[in-house]
């Protein structure tokens, strides 16, 4: 769910956001040297001053992408880092090897993704491999993404949802180690992180987005028979809104820009930086009526992590509004604030202004019905 696009891209050393990932450096030379005659991969330790041949039977997407000035990038399907955030603890840093790229210094959890993974999944599965990280315990809040032409880099921010420690797993790491954010900076950082240090900060701790669809309200706007079988036309639109959710496309833009809210600062440096900033977001439906029990069909685990059908016990207007009551509590500690992070979709006068009351923002439902894609 895009907050902004970074056109132009600026040429930047070791790339801005490839936060201590895995990269070329600026004349194109591989990230770790080649193993000596006398050297096998068993012997590699964060240590050494050479790291791992690349395995005959690797991933395919563990390669590199040469550009046309000769710049080399590594990830064939890009490639993705994890920072992970502990309110109680800081962030999670990763103390490099030695023999990786601008080794000894500090970053993040990454690597080259495979065809077709998505980024989040891609960031989880390299921290899990290389620290031990529980993708099962992250809950998504934002990734920027850094985008060559003809190779992207994302930096995916998420929040631990409950406390996991997490250990060097392989020879890429020294360490593991939660740092608190104001420690950050005094630490040798690897260059790229160092360099998106700042926008990365400016997310961290910012509340999770959640979009609350009145589906009755989008259902009825639109005369296409629905009426004649409500709990059909319910499992369409919901249907629709897992396949927007996947897609993760101009959720917030010039058509809302109330929502944007706690994201304005971090808008104004990603945009400084020619940076995309994409916000992830739950999206939340209610059903009330004959069309509570519907469900979307085929939804993978992924998508079905990202949107919730909740059926109303009574009117949908007041499960909507407790819905709200509860989220905009829970991110802005009670407080009921212009901008906040929830999102309430609904053309109902009476119904906006009860949950703009209680801390939401509201958007229409052709704002909705514009940006998804067809059933």
């Amino acid at each position: 769910m895009r907050l902004a696009d970074g056109g132009g891209v600026p040429r930047l050393a070791a790339g801005v956001c490839e936060a201590g990932g895995v990269t070329s450096d600026d004349s194109g030379t591989a990230h770790a040297g080649h193993l000596g005659d006398d050297d096998t991969d068993a012997t590699v330790t964060s240590r050494s001053l050479r790291g791992p041949r690349l395995s005959a039977h690797r991933d395919a997407g563990d390669a590199w992408v040469v550009a046309p000035d000769g710049t080399r990038y590594w990830g064939r399907f890009g490639a993705a880092g994890l920072v992970v955030h502990d309110p109680g603890r800081g962030v999670l840093l990763q103390h490099r090897a030695s023999w990786s790229h601008h080794g000894d210094t500090w970053g993040v959890p990454g690597g080259a993704l495979h065809e077709a993974e998505a980024a989040f999944a891609g960031a989880c599965r390299e921290a899990a491999e290389e620290a031990d990280v529980p993708a099962a315990l992250l809950e998504p809040v934002a990734s920027v993404v850094l985008d060559r032409g003809v190779w992207r880099y994302t930096t995916v921010i998420a929040r631990a949802t409950s406390p996991f420690e997490a250990r060097a797993a392989d020879a890429e790491s020294h360490e593991l180690r939660w740092v608190p954010i104001d420690e950050v900076d005094s630490l040798p950082l690897h260059p790229g992180f160092g360099a998106a240090w700042e926008l990365l900060r400016s997310v961290i701790g910012l509340p999770r987005i959640a979009v609350v669809v009145d589906v009755a309200n989008v259902v009825g706007s639109v005369p296409d028979g629905w009426w004649r079988d409500r709990r059909g036309a319910a499992e369409r639109l919901i249907h629709r809104l897992a396949l927007w959710s996947e897609a993760g496309d101009d959720l917030l833009d010039e058509q809302a820009p109330t929502v944007q809210g706690p994201w304005d600062e971090a808008l104004a440096i990603a945009s400084s930086k020619g940076l995309a900033l994409e916000a992830a977001a739950t999206l939340i439906a209610v059903v009330e009526g004959e069309a509570r029990g519907a469900l979307a069909p085929n939804i993978g685990e992924e998508r079905r992590g990202a949107l919730e059908v909740v059926a109303a016990a009574g009117a949908g207007d007041d499960a909507i509004v407790d819905r709200v009551r509860a989220l905009t509590g829970a991110f802005l500690g009670g407080a009921s604030t212009p901008g906040s992070s929830v999102v309430v979709v609904t053309s109902d006068r009476e119904l906006r202004r009860r949950v703009e009351a209680a801390g939401a923002v509201t958007v229409g439902t052709r704002w909705l019905l514009d940006r998804l894609p067809p059933s």
